[in-house]
C-alpha cells in the first residue's frame, strides 16, 4: 500500500501539474483547465499548475464579497467552498497524504539522513489561527482605497507558492528579478525554514503551518473515507505511534484531526487492528491477524 501511496502522489503532481510548454511560453497557464480546483496545494501561479489553488481562490472569493455586494453583484462564486466542502467529505486529510505537491515534498526531504525530531503539540493548533486570519478575515475586513482585499496568505507566506511559481517565474522572466525586495526575501526565508524544518522533523508545514489541511481536518468525524481501529484486535502495543508521520497515537484517538490516512500504521498493526474503510465497509482485508499465544 506504501508504493500505491507513491504512485497515487506521483499521478497527482504530474495531473495538477501537467502543462510543460512553459518553457517556451515563459508564463503560467491559462486554458480550461485552470477553472479545476487542486485537491492539494499547488500554486495557481506555477508554470506548470493546470488547476487553481483551492486556498488561493477562498482568498478570492472572500477579498472580493465586500466590492461586489456595493456594487450590487450578489454573486460570489461559493463554488470554491463547495468543492473544498465534498472533498473534506469524502476523504477530508486523506488530500494530505495522498494527493499535495507540498506533502510530497516534505516526505522527501525528511528522507534526508539526520536526527529527527518532534514537535511540541501545541503548534498543531497555529494552522487554524492561519485559516482563520490569513485566509478569511484578513482577506474580508483589510480593505485597499478600492474596497478590495489581498490574499495575504499567499502574498506573504506560503512557502509552497515561493517554491512552485515565485522562484520559477523569477527565472523564466529575468525581467521580474528587478521588482525583488524585502517581501520576496521575507517568503524565501519562510520557504528555507521549512524545508530544513522537514529534512528534521516529519511534515512540519502540514502539522503547523497550512490552512489547507486545517479546512479539511474539520471532516475528520463525518469523513467518508476513514481508519478504523478494531478495539477487539488492539493489544495497545503502540506500534502505531512510532510510524505515524504526523505523530498521531490511532489507538487512542481514533478520529484525530491530524490524521492523514497514509496507512503507515496500518501496516505497522501485526495484528491488523487497523483497516481502511469507505462509508463504514471494510476495504482492507484481515489477512494478517496472527494468534497470540498463550502465556
Amino acid at each position: 500500500m506504501a508504493v500505491l501511496r507513491k504512485w497515487v502522489q506521483a499521478l497527482f503532481f504530474l495531473i495538477t501539474n501537467g502543462y510543460w510548454n512553459f518553457p517556451v511560453t515563459k508564463a503560467i497557464y491559462k486554458g480550461p483547465l485552470k477553472v479545476v480546483c487542486s485537491p492539494g496545494l499547488n500554486c495557481y501561479s506555477c508554470p506548470g499548475a493546470t488547476t487553481y489553488c483551492p486556498i488561493g481562490a477562498l482568498q478570492q472569493l472572500f477579498a472580493g464579497i465586500r466590492t461586489s455586494i456595493e456594487t450590487g453583484q450578489f454573486f460570489m462564486g461559493f463554488y470554491v467552498i463547495g468543492t473544498m466542502g465534498v472533498i473534506g467529505g469524502f476523504v477530508g486529510r486523506m488530500v494530505c497524504g495522498w494527493a499535495c505537491p507540498f506533502g510530497l515534498f516534505q516526505e522527501l526531504l525528511y528522507k534526508l539522513p539526520s536526527s529527527k525530531f518532534g514537535i511540541w503539540p501545541f503548534l498543531r493548533y497555529l494552522k487554524y489561527g492561519l485559516l482563520v486570519v490569513m485566509v478569511i478575515l484578513l482577506p474580508l475586513f483589510a480593505l485597499d482605497e478600492f474596497a478590495a482585499g489581498d490574499p495575504w496568505f499567499c502574498k506573504y507566506f506560503c512557502p509552497a507558492g515561493t517554491l512552485e511559481a515565485g522562484l520559477p517565474m523569477t527565472f523564466l522572466q529575468p525581467a521580474l528579478r528587478t521588482n525583488l525586495g524585502l517581501l520576496f526575501l521575507l517568503k524565501l526565508f519562510i520557504l528555507i525554514f521549512f524545508m530544513v524544518w522537514s529534512v528534521l522533523v516529519s511534515r512540519p508545514f502540514c502539522r503547523t503551518a497550512c490552512p489547507l489541511g486545517a479546512f479539511y481536518a474539520l471532516f475528520s468525524r463525518v469523513k467518508l473515507v476513514k481508519l478504523n481501529l478494531d478495539h477487539r484486535l488492539c493489544t495497545h502495543c503502540e506500534a502505531c505511534h512510532d510510524v505515524c508521520p504526523m505523530g498521531v497515537r490511532f489507538n487512542e484517538s481514533q478520529n484525530d484531526m491530524e490524521c492523514i490516512s497514509c496507512l503507515a500504521c496500518s501496516k505497522a498493526c501485526k495484528l491488523n487492528a487497523i483497516n481502511l474503510e469507505i462509508g463504514g465497509l471494510p476495504v482492507s482485508s484481515q489477512s494478517k491477524i496472527t494468534k497470540i499465544k498463550p502465556i
